[in-house]
């Protein structure tokens, strides 16, 4: 989402429209959303979430005065009731918002930066004015307006009034086999902020048409996966070929890749089957430690969507709770 609000922050710029982007920067206790949730506010309309509710509407509300004054500031809220006004707010906890406002002329190569940029922080000196700027690895700190004192943050999050913020989501979800269930599941996977490829050897069912939502598709018989598609660990690997070969001659390639997830359809008797059949070629318990098969939660899903929103929570799991919490044994 946060790439998302980067490209229209740039779209609304370049027309000459300013926008404040609101971010939680801290929280603690029991809050709708933590920090690094945002949401961009411009005159007639508003995109992300800041977790909904009284809080969201009152950000809302700030943000539109601060479109009128051109001016930035932080606000601390708790999420108690009666901590804010009237809007009754139970939750129990606290959340610190940036209200970082951009102006169509001093702000617009940033922004233009920020929408196209593929990994790295995004840094903000909170305050007003405020200071911002890009880091990564490659290119070091850009784009910030004056010589830089002191260390940079070691990872996203608040220290002191430096706020460094992640741009550019990495992970990408690698699809082969793009079938009934596949397509539903890309269908959902772009609103997780993950970037699509998707690969299948039929060319009917690959097409532009049918998945637009894919930022790339690779046609070729799934012999090739690995010479066509380079596999790294930040990259998810869904295999649902049409059949069990199709499956088992993609998991034995995807196994010597660093892939940091890697699932596989299939019913239980089919993947101890796969189980056999892996361990049979030399592949240790290791290797088949890394796979989640059958794939999905265990929600009883039964139908190509149902599965593929069981799919996309194990998705989810993974990446916020790690491999072991979010898998199931072989």
């Amino acid at each position: 989402m946060m790439d998302t609000l980067f490209i229209k922050l740039a779209d609304l710029l370049s027309a000459g429209c300013p926008a404040v982007l609101c971010r939680i920067v801290a929280s603690d206790g029991s809050v709708p959303r933590g920090a690094g949730a945002a949401m961009l506010v411009w005159t007639g309309g508003f995109l992300g979430t800041i977790g909904g509710g009284a809080l969201e509407q009152e950000a809302i509300r700030q943000a539109g005065a601060l479109l009128e004054s051109g001016r930035s500031e932080s606000a601390s809220y708790g999420l108690s009731a009666g901590e804010i006004g009237d809007i009754g707010m139970i939750c129990g906890g606290n959340v610190q918002l940036f209200y970082q406002c951009f102006d169509p002329v001093r702000h617009r190569e940033l922004a233009a930066a920020l929408a196209t940029a593929r990994s790295g922080l995004f840094l903000t000196q909170l305050g007003e004015p405020w200071l911002g700027g890009i880091w990564d690895g490659e290119n070091g700190l850009r784009y910030w307006p004056q010589p830089w004192t002191g260390p940079l943050p070691p990872a996203a999050g608040l220290t002191g009034s430096l706020y460094a913020q992640p741009i550019g989501r990495e992970e990408r979800l690698i699809l082969v086999g793009a079938g009934h269930v596949g397509l539903a599941l890309a269908s959902i996977v772009p609103g997780l902020d993950f970037r699509l490829v998707v690969m299948d050897s039929r060319p009917h069912i690959l097409t532009p048409e049918r998945l637009p939502m894919a930022e790339e598709l690779v046609l070729g018989a799934y012999e090739t996966f690995a010479e066509k598609i380079q596999v790294g660990p930040h990259d998810y690997v869904v295999i649902m070929t049409p059949g069990h070969q199709g499956d088992y001659t993609v998991l034995r390639q995807v196994l010597r890749t660093p892939a940091g997830y890697i699932g596989c359809i299939g019913s239980r008797r089919k993947v101890a089957a796969t189980r056999e059949k892996l361990l049979a070629e030399g592949f240790a318990q290791a290797d088949l430690d890394r796979i989640h098969a059958p794939i999905g939660l265990p929600i009883g899903a039964v139908t190509p969507e149902e599965i593929a929103v069981s799919v996309a929570a194990e998705l989810i799991a993974h990446r916020r709770l790690g491999a072991q919490e979010s898998k199931r044994s072989w």
